[in-house]
Formats: C-alpha cells, structure tokens, sequence
C-alpha cells in the first residue's frame, strides 16, 4: 500500500497507518481523507489486515486539526458535503479493532479522527482539543457528538465553547482516552492492545463492536435486543465451539472467523 500523505505498515496483522505530513503538524488536507479513504477501502478486504493503528509522524503531533489553507475556502456547499464527518463515520463503521495512537497534539480534526476509533491510547505528551471556535466555525467531522457521548455533555460543551487544550492526564481522568504511556512506550502500547483484540474470537470482537454502537443510538430495550441477536449469532459459530473446547482443554485457541 502506498499514498501520497500515509506510511502504511504491517506486521502481525496490524497495520500501522502514520498520517506523514509533520511540516504542518500532520494536517488533514483533502489528500489525506482521499488517502484514508482509499487505506479503508483497501484494509476492509484484507486478510493480512486484522487491526489498525493510527498514529502521526514526528513528536509534535498526531494530528493538528484540518487543513487551514484549504478551510479558508470551504463554503455553504462545503459544509453540507461534510466529507470529513463522512470519512470519520467510515472510521467508526470499520469492520476491524482501530486504535488511535496519540503522540502530540491531537486538535480539531485530530481529536475527531481519535474519537472515530474503537480505542484511545496517548502519549504523556498529548494533547487534546476541539478549537474550531477559534475560527468561528464548530467540530463538524463528529465532534460535537462523539464528544459528548465519550465524556458527557457538560465536558464536551465546555471544551468546544472555550476551545481549550486538554493533557493526556485529564484526557484519561475523563475518559477521553484508555492509558496513557511514556512517549517512546507509545507504539509498542498501542500494539500490545491490537494483539490482545487479535487473541479473541474474531466474529465475536466485529459483533461486540456493533451491538456496541448500535446500542449507544437506541433506548436500552433496543440495544438488549440487539445484544440477544448477536449473541444467538455467535452460539452457532465454530469460533465458539473452537473458543469452548480450547477452554477446556486448557489449550490456546484457534479461531478461524467462522
């Protein structure tokens, strides 16, 4: 796999995707969702592909917001596309286990792409921030909703109305993100958390992510159903059977996706 404004990794099946762009602090230009898109596209039906990392290049940054070159010409119909918000919804909606690695200042679209994975795992330098007010726009790739749904509302208003940055220490107080490690502990960190999702079964992990953010848009009813249908699913998987007999043979599992 090769882009324009990503380096793309893969070992062990996890790929590791660095957004390369650290001369304007790994900002989101439209090459970079079109690059993005494409890696998504591309990693969907891969096989050699079982989780992904996202991370930014150098020690400043993951990702410093959008582009603001580009933004100072976006307009009416601009917004309405909304393509960001769009890639970001893929990022959620992706099949496999993503994990933001977060290295440096995660800000605007930065901290939208972290919100859009699965898990959240910082660098002590990280920072956190939604500070498009600043420009008199708002957090328009998902940050206003996932925002809020991560942390709460109250965090999330006060975070996006006075645009503040957030350290990774508060960031784990509140929950913004899962651990938060020594700067060069960071991609090992992340790792290590895409190899304990690779353990499980691997229909079980695609399903506990769905039903999970099904559930989070639907009354507690809805989701419970959701939840019984899944794992009805799963009892007639041979990853169950496989996952069972393993257990009790105290042997290592074997999963097949099956």
């Amino acid at each position: 796999m090769t882009y324009e404004t990503l380096l793309v990794e893969v070992v062990d099946r996890v790929a590791t995707v660095t957004i390369n762009r650290p001369d304007v602090r790994n900002a989101v230009s439209a090459q970079v969702q079109a690059d993005l898109r494409s890696f998504l596209t591309a990693a969907r039906d891969d096989d050699s592909i079982g989780a992904v990392v996202f991370t930014g290049a150098g020690e400043k940054a993951f990702v410093a917001g959008a582009d603001i070159a580009q933004l100072a010409g976006y307009t009416l119909h601009t917004g309405l596309a909304s393509q960001m918000q769009k890639l970001y919804d893929e990022v959620e909606a992706f099949e496999k286990p993503t994990i933001a690695a977060v290295n440096g200042y995660a800000l605007g679209g930065g901290c939208e792409l972290a919100m859009a994975c699965d898990i959240r795992v910082a660098s002590e330098t990280a920072r956190f921030g939604l500070p498009e007010t600043n420009l008199s726009v708002l957090p328009g790739a998902g940050g206003t909703q996932r925002l809020a749904r991560l942390v709460g509302t109250g965090r999330a208003i006060e975070m996006i109305l006075t645009g503040r940055m957030v350290p990774a220490d508060e960031a784990l107080s509140f929950g913004l993100v899962t651990t938060v490690v020594a700067p060069d502990e960071l991609l090992g960190a992340a790792r290590e958390v895409a190899d304990q999702v690779l353990a499980k079964g691997p229909l079980a992990v695609r399903l506990a992510k769905l039903v999970v953010r099904s559930g989070m848009d639907a009354d507690q009813h809805t989701g419970l159903v959701v939840e019984r249908l899944a794992q009805a699913l799963l009892y007639t998987s041979d990853d169950k059977r496989e996952g069972t007999e393993a257990f009790l043979a105290k042997r290592p599992a074997e999963f097949t996706g099956s």
